[in-house]
């Protein structure tokens, strides 16, 4: 059912995660220059990749299953998509004042976040069903 909790914690992930980075700066080089994500190929692609993972979690509703595993893969896409994130500003801008830091660089930590709540609901539902399983 798409009506679900679940359905709108991913979808407010893929919402964070397709458009918030082109909006919003990830970081400055050394030269001064702002990065965002359409800028970078990488950044572009791991976070599309993030957002398609999210809206194909939504219709999965009937696979509960594969909806949590799918979540856990999304998450740990996003932690790579951070480290990727922190490795690339700490070396582009010589680790220099956080001031050149852009706050996109916390959009997958919001990704993160919603992705648990959807997983935290979705275990839920399926351990509502194991119950009622269990009555019958």
């Amino acid at each position: 059912m798409l009506q679900r909790i679940q359905t709108i914690y991913l979808f407010l992930a893929a919402l964070a995660a397709g458009v918030l980075p082109l909006f919003l700066s990830l970081f400055a080089d050394a030269q001064g220059k702002i990065v965002f994500s359409k800028d970078d190929l990488l950044f572009l692609g791991l976070f599309l990749a993030s957002t398609v993972l999210s809206v194909l979690t939504i219709f999965l509703y009937k696979k509960r299953q594969n909806q949590f595993v799918l979540g856990r893969l999304n998450i740990v896409l996003n932690f790579v998509l951070l480290g990727v994130l922190v490795y690339r500003s700490q070396i582009v801008s010589g680790g220099a004042a956080a001031l050149e830091k852009g706050i996109g660089m916390a959009i997958p930590l919001v990704s993160i976040v919603f992705i648990a709540l959807a997983n935290k609901a979705i275990k839920r539902d399926e351990d509502l069903v194991k119950s009622v399983d269990r009555l019958r």
